[in-house]
């Protein structure tokens, strides 16, 4: 197969399998020998966590960038257009370059394929492939690469990074890396590697040790959120502390300004030429789409790819803090997420559930009893969020949350609208 269009790779990646039958990283090897093996020939950066890991991946990129080296970055999920997945220098790939590194890609199954006639891969190996191959080409300085899910058995991992990074670690994705905390915990700690240095963000101390004991088996110096490095929010900044530097940033949310605090400690690690304000200046110029994303500030619209109970727990947390009205929510979720738990977290808010065309996303009947009895539902995301939109007074604030995936969709609706 070869491709002349992004259209026809995109296809392509979407009509792969999700999983093998047997989950390792043994097809992910073999495509990349393939391909001379080009997660070798750039320094990474690996960032895991229940949460934060997009937002400190983006911090990471620019603070690179600002240090002069040619920057690639993977992270998931996109939210206008599958480019964003892959970004050079905080540009997402060009559709040429996609379509040119796709057939590479082809072209490599295709020799696998004469020795091995069943080989294939999956969506994510594909991606992974993709990225790597990409950022080879470019001859990337460095690459910061987000795992999809976990970390020992992510398809990322395949890397021996400058820097590990855990950002947090809290319940998601429990029937594949899961079930309990520890379990989640210990499969992050496999992206910790030998002689390389750690940077934990906060990170619950109940399976702290974890990770900890991981470090010290791998001779892994580890830097610790609170112990090695400190944050503090005052009334106007975020406040960075270790035992060498201090940092002022613009005031972000607070778990945001734990993701600030990870990624600095982290590049100062590479002895790389950034002073003071270039530090300062990369970080409060990031701008992260679909994480505390304001579109609307009277009244106020924010959207927040939020989907699990950690995540959905702090936002929650922030947004009644600041609400003077009253708070409207647009829920919209993944049937394979904690419905109700996440549910259950709210209180006078008032909740519209709704669903994107696509087969992971929830329908009603997939949200607990008591939710589809407690909220209102609406099918059609866009008529939704116009009606929710329509109804707000100048303090009230509108939520859109539960997804990235729908997080996306009402962004390209608004951008549509704007046209």
């Amino acid at each position: 197969m070869k491709f002349t269009n992004v259209d026809q790779v995109i296809n392509r990646i979407y009509s792969l399998p999700k999983l093998h039958p047997k989950n390792d990283l043994s097809y992910v090897k073999r495509i990349l020998k393939q391909l001379n093996n080009p997660q070798d020939s750039v320094k990474t950066i690996h960032v895991t966590g229940t949460n934060g890991k997009g937002s400190t991946s983006y911090y990471l990129s620019n603070l690179l960038q600002k240090a002069g080296q040619k920057t690639g970055l993977f992270v998931s999920p996109y939210i206008y257009e599958f480019n964003e997945r892959i970004q050079l220098n905080g540009k997402n790939i060009s559709n040429r370059d996609l379509v040119e590194v796709a057939n590479k890609i082809e072209a490599a199954i295709k020799e696998l394929k004469k020795t091995d006639p069943d080989f294939s891969l999956v969506t994510f190996e594909y991606e992974v492939a993709l990225a790597f191959q990409f950022f080879s080409q470019k001859k990337c300085d460095y690459a910061v690469i987000e795992v999809g899910i976990g970390g020992e058995h992510d398809k990322t991992n395949v890397i021996t990074p400058e820097v590990s990074i855990i950002t947090t670690i809290g319940l998601d994705h429990e029937k594949i890396i899961g079930p309990t905390l520890a379990d989640i915990a210990k499969e992050k700690s496999g992206i910790i590697k030998q002689n390389k240095p750690v940077v934990l963000g906060n990170i619950p101390q109940d399976v702290l040790d974890i990770l900890l004991d991981k470090a010290q088996a791998e001779n892994s110096k580890s830097f610790l959120l609170g112990r090695d490095f400190k944050i503090k929010l005052s009334k106007t900044a975020i406040e960075y502390q270790d035992l060498e530097n201090k940092y002022q940033f613009l005031k972000r949310p607070v778990v945001e300004a734990y993701d600030i605090g990870v990624a600095v400690r982290a590049v100062q690690l590479l002895n790389l030429q950034l002073n003071k304000q270039e530090i300062e200046a990369s970080i409060n110029k990031t701008q992260i789409p679909g994480r505390y994303d304001i579109v609307q500030t009277a009244p106020k619209i924010i959207v927040d790819g939020a989907h699990n109970l950690q995540a959905m727990t702090n936002l929650l947390h922030l947004i009644r803090k600041e609400n003077q009205g009253q708070i409207y929510i647009l829920l919209g979720m993944m049937k394979d997420k904690d419905l109700g738990p996440v549910t259950n977290l709210f209180e006078d808010e008032k909740v519209t559930l709704t669903r994107i065309d696509y087969p992971r996303a929830a329908r009603l009947e997939d949200f607990p009893k008591e939710a589809q009895k407690k909220y209102n539902y609406e099918e059609n995301f866009e008529v939704a969020y116009t009606n929710l939109k329509n109804k707000l007074k100048p303090h009230d604030i509108l939520l859109v949350t539960g997804s990235f995936y729908l997080v996306g969709a009402v962004l390209n609706y608004c951008k549509r609208g704007k046209k």
